[in-house]
């Protein structure tokens, strides 16, 4: 840079310095890029300048911003690397100065035609960092003068290695800061509770699957714990360093959910005042789960399934494809095989969703697990509620264990909580349950049925007599098989064993 400057006068090497200074001010690429911009079209009194960035893999140039009439319209637009004089700068990495585009027989007139603008003379120079071209910076049509001078050619060259560096130091920071909201948006981390044949064989699916890069859907009633296990893949995945990044699909309408998803420009709409990144870019790299997939409208079906097999979309109101290299996880507690025969989901997106399924079982088949959660539960929200962790008491688990939990893990998280801050004397009993709990009045013979009394205020010792008396009715109606009386009672086996230990129950010596 010094040879370069060496021979230029003072009042021109202060307006770089000041140049330099505005556009290392900046942190992000996109700001950089403008600032470039900015400062070369003043600087060599231009009437317009922009920044034109090389994509090799597509083979494309890209304006990725631009200043002067007509600015907005090129903004996002592409075209072959081969084409025009911007095409030759890349090729051979050599800065041109072009007097007359005219007398050029590279000059590309197709810019000129989409803007309705007149280039009458240029300047263009390849960026160039670590040997890897990443693009050019043109400036157009001098101002108040003919034509630009080699000296211009030569202070445009410093632009362009000025360019290189910071665009390229920015988009580092670029790449840090999206991985570090993500990461932030990621948190917090938690794990599956539980050891029930029907939690481990979930365990197992999510372990199995994680070591690839299939697409999982998630089955499941609400609140049964879906995005822990879309959790619990990423956790056990090569991306666990990466990003985890969840969206409720059922949570916000059809215009702002493609924003959420896919970002947004500024001024693409009303009330967006700057650039926004979708929860696509933000997990890059990671892992994005799509909570509640089967309420995405048609118009949102088609967007994600292009995403799905290109790998890549545009910001709403912008020109620019962005790639992304995202693992993804959805979740429904909707039937969409259904759905897509009911014509409410896309069939070509349901079996690219549906690669590898895994079913979460809802609480009620999975009750030998409760106890386990309920003492998670509690340990988890004390601290919260600024108290010791209280006991459960027999009675009280008793009703836990019979309640048919319609809101699953989310409920019984809720009912542990409430119980904990009402609990007494170190205890939650019976008094501090939810009253559907306590009055619950289940069908005979069922699950639920196990620890029911006939009354709400039924003392302990009479629960444990019905719960008793059921198991013994279970064993004699099957000649005492422990498997066939177990699916009567809709329990586990495992679960049923420990009944029979706890009650001390033995088989008759007619039996």
């Amino acid at each position: 840079m010094s040879d370069q400057t060496a021979q230029l006068d003072r009042k021109t090497l202060m307006a770089l310095v000041e140049a330099s200074r505005a556009i290392n001010a900046e942190l992000e690429s996109v700001d950089v890029y403008q600032r470039c911009a900015e400062q070369a079209a003043e600087v060599l009194g231009a009437e317009g300048a922009s920044i034109i960035l090389y994509e090799p893999e597509r083979g494309e140039l890209v304006f990725q911003t631009a200043v002067g009439p007509a600015s907005s319209e090129l903004q996002g637009v592409r075209f072959d690397a081969s084409l025009g004089i911007a095409g030759q700068v890349v090729k051979t990495r050599r800065a041109i100065r072009v007097k007359d585009v005219r007398d050029n027989r590279h000059f590309f007139p197709g810019i000129d035609a989409k803007t309705q603008m007149r280039t009458t003379s240029l300047l263009a120079a390849p960026m160039v960092h670590h040997d890897q071209v990443l693009g050019l910076i043109e400036v157009l049509n001098p101002r108040d003068r003919e034509q630009f001078t080699s000296r211009d050619l030569e202070l445009l060259e410093v632009f362009a290695n000025l360019a290189a560096v910071a665009g390229t130091h920015a988009k580092a920071y670029d790449q840090v800061s999206k991985k570090a909201r993500g990461l932030r948006e990621g948190l917090p981390h938690s794990h599956i509770v539980g050891s029930s044949p029907a939690i481990e064989k979930v365990i197992s699916l999510c372990r199995k699957v994680a070591m690839s890069t299939a697409t999982v859907l998630l089955y499941g009633e609400t609140g049964t714990g879906k995005e822990l296990a879309a959790r619990a893949i990423h956790e056990y995945s090569p991306r666990a360093d990466e990003p985890f990044i969840a969206i409720n699909c059922a949570a916000l309408p059809e215009s702002l959910l493609e924003s959420e998803l896919f970002g947004h420009e500024k001024g693409a709409f009303t009330g967006a005042t700057g650039q926004k990144l979708g929860r696509f870019e933000l997990a890059n790299g990671g892992t994005l789960f799509l909570d509640e997939i089967g309420e995405l409208s048609q118009s949102i079906q088609v967007k994600l399934l292009r995403v799905l097999q290109e790998r890549e979309f545009v910001r709403v109101g912008g020109t620019q494809t962005i790639t992304c290299d995202v693992r993804i996880i959805a979740a429904t507690n909707r039937d969409l095989h259904e759905e897509m025969q009911a014509d409410r989901f896309r069939e070509d997106l349901y079996y690219r969703l549906n690669v590898f399924p895994i079913t979460i079982p809802p609480l009620r088949e999975r009750a030998e697990d409760l106890p386990v959660l309920v003492s998670h539960f509690v340990n988890e929200v004390a601290p919260s509620l600024s108290v010791s962790p209280p006991q459960v008491t027999d009675q009280a688990m008793a009703l836990l264990m019979q309640y048919e939990w319609p809101g699953n893990i989310r409920e019984l998280r809720n009912v542990v909580e409430r119980c904990t801050l009402l609990a007494s004397d170190g205890k939650i009993d019976t008094a501090n349950l939810p009253h559907e709990i306590v009055s619950q009045t289940p069908a005979p013979g069922s699950s639920a049925t196990l620890g029911q009394s006939d009354s709400a205020q039924t003392s302990g010792s009479k629960l444990a007599d019905h719960e008793r008396g059921l198991i013994v009715k279970a064993l004699d109606q099957t000649n005492w098989n422990q498997s066939a009386a177990a699916r009567n009672l809709g329990i586990s086996r495992d679960h049923l064993r420990y009944r029979i230990k706890k009650y001390g129950l033995s088989r008759p010596a007619n039996r």
